[in-house]
């Protein structure tokens, strides 16, 4: 393999290795909206007292703000 084949090579492999990390970090992101889901739809299928409303809306401010953590991690690194 020549100079020129072998650096082409590495770039490939690093870009699969970071589509691979993007695409766990979209997984992660998949799974806690599902959660999300769930709660809003357990408590729209369910009267809930006002303390249940309370845990649940923290519940889902706390997915909403791992989303966000999850989500900068995908902007990419400009040099």
């Amino acid at each position: 393999m020549n100079k020129e084949t072998q650096e082409h090579k590495k770039s490939l492999e690093s870009q699969l290795q970071y589509a691979k990390q993007q695409d766990q970090i979209l997984a992660k992101i998949e799974e806690k909206l599902h959660k999300m889901k769930g709660i809003a739809e357990f408590a729209r299928d369910f009267q809930l007292s006002i303390n249940e409303k309370n845990k649940l809306n923290t519940r889902l401010n706390e997915l909403k703000e791992e989303v966000s953590l999850l989500e900068k991690q995908l902007q990419p690194i400009v040099h």
